[in-house]
């Protein structure tokens, strides 16, 4: 095999900066999670926690795209030092707020707001980092990918659980400290990184970084894709809880159901990695959106919780692989000095798609038997698949298309 995840390791200072990147990453799964129990205990509302967090996930998610142009522009050093500094001493004020009961709601929504605006985006760079390590080699490109996309997976997993311990044993409040301690120290430790720190500006190159909307353009495609893709996961997310309620089961099958759903998406990231495709990144993108949509529609023919959880580790199987090559058409529709918006831009479709998702499957559940609720997901999801092989359309009538099928109620990285 002309490429291997060995190879992908092998590249000069591949392993340092990816495990350095890893361990920053690893503070979105705990940062969340924290602050939202945080929030809870000092505010002693949910309805608070609820509208804080919110919050928090709308400046991650829909300023990603200008905080990516930022490393774009700047260059990874001189833009992530700034965050990272910002979104430190917001987290330390917000761990300040909700040590003790009592804090203001508006101040807890303003502080987590704002350190939601600046928290690094370590993903969409390293992936631009990834791009630049493989030197053009697309089969190399793949399988960095893949082999970052089911890392992601497992931090976002694991994340949650190091929040367990740690709530097990201090006030939720610690577990927002930790996760800055392991922000502060990925991304220094990222940043030192000579790979990173050849990472050429685009104020310092003669092709100067395309502005966010042109490259949203370029991007069209994959972003529905992604998008898509969201929408799936978000739906899915819910309406596992609701199939067991209505089959009387508790809320551990649903844990394991998800579970499956996450080991089929790791399982389908290592296997797409290892593949020499020969087949177009962008027909493979159209294709596995496709099959993934399908999974949903025979998800809601499952007579029980066993059958379901199969089928979700089939579904899943289609997840990472997907999400894998939306990043590759993105990376190869730009100029080297935009990939990082490329990325981001990609991501951000994927948390709005399953922010939607969840909002829509909620609105869906109590007027439709499960079973229809899966069946019109599917739907979506595979027309979007449509949507994204016709040759014919533009990046930006893909777009909006892609947008009216998350916005229609008949349909959720940083």
């Amino acid at each position: 095999m002309s490429a291997s995840y060995a190879r992908v390791l092998r590249i000069p200072h591949a392993r340092s900066t990816f495990a350095t990147a890893l361990l920053g990453r690893l503070s979105y799964g705990v940062v969340p999670l924290s602050a939202m129990l945080a929030v809870t205990r000092a505010s002693g509302s949910y309805a608070v926690a609820g509208a804080v967090m919110a919050l928090f996930g709308a400046t991650v998610v829909f300023l990603a795209p200008a905080r990516a142009a930022l490393i774009d522009r700047f260059g990874p050093p001189r833009a992530l030092v700034p965050m990272l500094s910002a979104h430190v001493l917001l987290l330390a004020l917000l761990t300040a707020a909700v040590w003790r009961p009592g804090a203001p709601p508006v101040l807890l929504g303003t502080l987590t707001a704002l350190a939601g605006a600046c928290v690094p985006p370590l993903g969409p760079t390293m992936r631009a980092v990834w791009a630049r390590l493989a030197q053009d080699d697309k089969a190399l490109l793949q399988r960095a990918y893949s082999l970052d996309g089911v890392a992601e997976e497992l931090l976002f997993v694991s994340g949650p659980l190091l929040v367990g311990v740690l709530v097990g044993a201090a006030a939720p409040a610690v577990g927002i400290v930790a996760g800055a301690a392991l922000m502060v120290a990925g991304t220094a430790g990222f940043v030192r990184s000579p790979a990173v720190r050849a990472v050429r500006p685009a104020g310092s190159s003669p092709r100067r970084s395309s502005g966010g909307r042109r490259v949203l353009r370029r991007v069209g495609r994959p972003v529905v894709a992604a998008a898509a893709v969201g929408l799936a996961l978000g739906v899915l997310d819910l309406l596992v809880v609701v199939f067991a309620e209505r089959h009387h089961h508790g809320g551990a099958s649903v844990a394991w159901v998800l579970a499956a759903l996450s080991a089929g998406s790791a399982v389908g990231g290592m296997l797409n990695g290892a593949v020499n495709w020969r087949t177009p990144a962008r027909t493979r993108l159209a294709l596995l959106t496709a099959c993934l949509g399908l999974a949903l529609v025979g998800a809601g023919l499952a007579p029980g919780l066993g059958t379901l959880a199969l089928v979700m580790a089939g579904a899943g199987f289609f997840v990472s692989p997907a999400l894998t090559t939306a990043y590759l058409v993105a990376d190869a529709a730009v100029v080297p000095e935009s990939r990082t918006q490329a990325g981001a831009w990609v991501n951000t479709a994927v948390n709005a798609g399953s922010t939607g998702g969840t909002a829509a499957a909620g609105a869906l559940a109590g007027q439709l038997p499960v079973a229809v609720c899966f069946a019109v997901t599917g739907g979506a999801v595979a027309v979007t698949a449509v949507l994204v092989m016709t040759k014919g359309a533009r990046g930006r009538g893909a777009l909006r298309a892609g947008v009216a099928l998350v916005r229609r109620p008949g349909r959720s990285s940083v």
